[in-house]
């Protein structure tokens, strides 16, 4: 039997209802070159929220510290400054609540697809049965049926990416991080690739945090992109992505899908003029 809320209750459900799932506030990180000593400044002062659901993505200049901010809300970096929290609790390191997808496969050669994607839920203590059938589910969602008892050797790029997405999926991570999972793949399966995540994306409704250098991927995966500047990374604008769902090739070809990936360019491009100047001066 369900009661009414107190008019306390209520608030406090909406309260929880508006938190965002991921709340970066004010971060920076920097690392020390081991070599000379000297500290760089990758991130200064970057703050971003995800609503759950969201499908967030973040672009910039190679080399401007996209995957230093992934890897710290992964957990993998310590930031100098600032905080960190998913579902309003602190992110102190590496959790099963949050997946990481690297452009790398990185796939054990000696385990097949079925055990390569079961691994994951092995370490965390899941039983060898269980985690074979938990492992066949997600072989059914990224399309790889068939291909169950392969080696990694015998798949094609976008079929080991498939596999990557597989092992970070069957653990059911609230987040899914992705950094720059497509770049090493030729540019028709890097197409095939994004269209493959779009579908997968409707099916599960997971929220992801990308990091990626090209600007269409971008627009045409998201529900945000993120633009950060020339390092030290800061946000140079939050752009909503306002393209129709659900959404397809031909997304491609909305008049409006190249007003918003010339709008992130130029941003890009100006602050990369910026950072050229500067250095000039110095």
């Amino acid at each position: 039997m369900s009661y009414p809320l107190s008019a306390p209750e209520e608030e406090a459900q909406g309260r929880l209802a508006e938190q965002p799932k991921l709340a970066v506030e004010q971060l920076s990180v920097s690392y020390e070159n081991g070599a000379t000593g000297e500290w760089t400044e990758a991130v200064r002062n970057v703050s971003v929220d995800i609503r759950s659901g969201e499908f967030v993505t973040i672009v910039g200049l190679s080399g401007c510290g996209k995957s230093t901010f992934l890897s710290a809300v992964a957990g993998l970096v310590r930031p100098t400054s600032g905080s960190i929290r998913l579902n309003g609790v602190p992110v102190t390191g590496p959790g099963p609540e949050r997946a990481v997808v690297f452009q790398k496969s990185s796939l054990l050669p000696w385990r097949t697809v079925l055990r390569n994607i079961a691994y994951g839920l092995e370490l965390n203590g899941c039983g060898k049965k269980e985690s074979l059938r938990r492992a066949q589910q997600v072989v059914d969602l990224v399309r790889l049926r068939g291909f169950e008892h392969h080696y990694p050797s015998a798949l094609s790029g976008g079929m080991q990416q498939r596999v990557n997405l597989a092992r970070a999926l069957v653990c059911e991570p609230e987040v899914l991080l992705l950094d720059e999972p497509f770049a090493a793949l030729d540019a028709i399966t890097r197409e095939m690739m994004q269209n493959e995540l779009l579908a997968l994306w409707e099916q599960t409704i997971k929220t992801v945090l990308m990091v990626t250098h090209q600007i269409d991927e971008a627009v045409l995966l998201s529900d945000r992109v993120i633009v950060f500047s020339a390092r030290p990374a800061q946000v140079l604008e939050d752009i909503r992505i306002s393209l129709p769902r659900p959404r397809t090739p031909e997304t491609r070809n909305n008049a409006r899908f190249d007003e918003l990936m010339n709008r992130i360019w130029n941003l890009i491009h100006t602050s990369a003029a910026r950072r050229e100047e500067a250095d000039y001066e110095i």
